[in-house]
């Protein structure tokens, strides 16, 4: 328990000391033009009061990640705790935050042409292509998810046989209501839908954190918490499952996620004053991290410690939704646990609507298309959402999530380089994104060679080594362009 309160505790404070620190060397002004003023076109670029922006980028950033994977990453032990706290302060926080302050300074512009503005016009085409299709990829995995856990508490008496692709007609029933679901808010004007549903949404998502964390508290002598005593490695197959890198892809968002700085540009457009940026990029982010601690511990404690756990993934075949089902229905009453899974459901869904409506506008932005004009819209999202079923229906969704994972902290990486280089050419405190830029560019290098999903060598000194290779290289790289050369 102590070391879950130190990191609640530092998740905290962080928000008024180094969240404080970072908007002085962002020269955070109030007086600053922003783009929902400058830039109005009453579809995108449209002010929206303070809480609520705050509530919609935190229920975009949120997602299955911070429950699903801090569930799976607790079967690493209590160095998740480490991991989520530091991450999310030092990374995922100041990543969020400062890539959404670059984007309010540059009249909301998408994250691509953020990063070609810094990293150059070769980085800018890679990074169109990438989150394009990093956005889809998204939307595929939070439209089949919370679809998966819709349909498996309906049936449909009249269809008892399959309807195609192995899926049953529950789930392609589920899967068509959330796709028109999908479709509006892509193509609504954001204060129409998504700036009307997702408060609900919200407070669906904060009675589900404060919940299990009012139970760990309350309840600690039945739900005890393993304290952090060392680093070890305590997942059930350790050697396929090094720390290094494969903990830091299993909790993204929570720590760090590149997904996040995609979603910030949107929230830049209907933002009313600079001054609201840490409190709702490097905040929104602080309570995601928060969110992840909350369900790393109830993961360890409702088991009885972290062996308990990995026994129970075991048992539910790495299903983190039955494992959410059935902490909740145990810990509480079917109000209360109906809610709380409402909340998750609301969390994937309030993810995959936003990353659609973020991948049209990166396209919009690509090509020119003005998107005030309905039919537009249209002609830019049909093709995003006849790509995401394709994917759906063809590949299983384990293989979705892990590339999904890699290619996640992969836009991680060339977010925290992009933070390196703005800093660099501000004259500001380079080492804020040049560190946590060195360290996630190891973990993905070396998740390259090492994952059973790409490489996966067995002789793990030779793709450590690979891996440092491979990140000076890229250091070097981003040197030189910061550099001019």
């Amino acid at each position: 328990m102590i070391t879950f309160l130190v990191c609640l505790t530092a998740l905290v404070a962080a928000y008024f000391t180094y969240g404080k620190y970072l908007e002085k060397v962002c020269g955070i002004d109030a007086a600053n033009p922003v783009p929902s003023k400058t830039m109005y076109d009453g579809v995108d670029y449209i002010p929206m009061p303070r809480w609520k922006v705050f509530l919609i980028q935190l229920l975009n950033i949120a997602g299955l990640g911070p429950i699903f994977g801090a569930l799976l990453g607790a079967a690493y032990g209590p160095v998740a705790f480490l991991w989520i706290t530091l991450g999310g302060i030092f990374m995922g926080a100041m990543h969020d935050f400062i890539a959404g302050v670059i984007s309010l300074k540059s009249n909301g512009q998408s994250l691509p042409e953020i990063i070609g503005n810094y990293l150059g016009s070769g980085t800018r085409a890679f990074m169109r292509i990438f989150s394009v299709f990093l956005m889809v990829l998204v939307g595929a995995v939070f439209m089949s998810q919370p679809a998966e856990l819709i349909a498996s508490n309906i049936s449909i008496p009249s269809f008892e046989v399959q309807a195609f692709s192995g899926m049953s007609w529950e789930l392609v029933a589920v899967l068509a209501v959330i796709l028109v679901y999908y479709i509006l808010a892509t193509l609504l004007p954001i204060d129409k839908l998504i700036g009307r549903i997702y408060p609900l949404f919200g407070i669906a998502l904060l009675v589900m954190a404060v919940s299990i964390l009012f139970i760990l508290l309350v309840h600690g002598d039945t739900y005890t918490i393993p304290e952090l005593t060392s680093l070890e490695n305590q997942i059930a197959d350790s050697d396929k499952f090094p720390i290094v890198p494969m903990l830091f892809t299993t909790i993204a968002c929570g720590a760090i996620s590149g997904f996040h700085a995609t979603q910030s540009p949107m929230m830049a457009r209907c933002m009313t004053n600079e001054k609201q940026s840490r409190s709702i990029f490097y905040g929104a982010m602080i309570s995601e991290s928060i969110v992840a601690l909350v369900w790393a511990a109830i993961g360890m404690a409702f088991w009885g410690g972290v062996k308990g756990l990995n026994t129970a993934i075991a048992e539910y075949g790495g299903s983190a939704a039955k494992m959410v089902d059935v902490i909740t229905s145990t810990t509480m009453g079917p109000v209360v646990a109906t809610f709380v899974l409402v909340g998750v459901v609301g969390c994937a869904i309030t993810s995959g609507d936003t990353a659609f409506r973020c991948a049209r506008l990166i396209v919009a932005d690509i090509f020119g298309i003005g998107q005030k004009k309905l039919f537009k819209r249209v002609f830019v999202s049909l093709p995003l959402f006849a790509v995401a079923l394709l994917i759906i229906f063809a590949l299983p969704f384990q293989t979705i999530w892990s590339y999904f994972a890699w290619c996640n902290q992969t836009l991680a990486v060339i977010t925290l380089w992009c933070i390196t280089v703005y800093l660099f050419k501000k004259g500001k405190p380079v080492i804020i994104g040049m560190l946590p830029a060195l360290v996630m560019t190891y973990v993905c290098s070396s998740y390259i060679f090492i994952s059973p999903m790409m490489f996966g060598m067995e002789n793990r000194t030779l793709a450590y080594i690979l891996g440092g290779v491979l990140t000076v290289i890229v250091a070097a790289a981003v040197h030189l362009k910061a550099k001019g050369k």
